[in-house]
């Protein structure tokens, strides 16, 4: 059996991406391995062993072309409401709150944020299969 352990982006500015990641969602580094041309650090809660491995490649000058390939990183906060209002006043610029139904039924509750580089972020109320 497989198990996932983390997803990797690659950012321009290493301090720029801890910040965020450490004051929108609480992401901490866990590790930091220094090379010649890039640098990596891996990100986590203290909820969870998944990390988010950020790669600072040391020549990138230029924003990188995310395609349109990439989806989107998610995670899940018990208090949808409480995380939005903290991040709006941080000075990041979440997207309104969704609520989103299927059948009539509640799915998801959820809002996004896009990080320093332009990759989406989706922030999800517990709620469901989304714990």
């Amino acid at each position: 059996m497989a198990k996932a352990i983390h997803s990797m982006i690659r950012v321009l500015e290493e301090q720029r991406s801890v910040d965020f990641y450490a004051n929108a969602f609480d992401l901490k580094v866990f590790d930091r391995i220094d090379f010649d041309t890039f640098t990596l650090i891996y990100l986590r809660s203290d909820e969870t062993t998944f990390e988010l491995e950020l790669t600072v490649n040391k020549d990138q000058a230029e924003p990188y072309d995310l395609g349109n390939g990439y989806g989107h990183l998610a995670v899940c906060v018990d208090d949808l409401d409480a995380e939005h209002k903290k991040i709006t006043a941080l000075g990041y610029q979440p997207k309104d709150i969704v609520d989103f139904n299927h059948n009539g039924e509640p799915l998801a509750r959820f809002f996004f944020i896009k990080d320093p580089d332009g990759y989406d972020i989706e922030v999800l109320q517990r709620l469901g299969r989304f714990q």
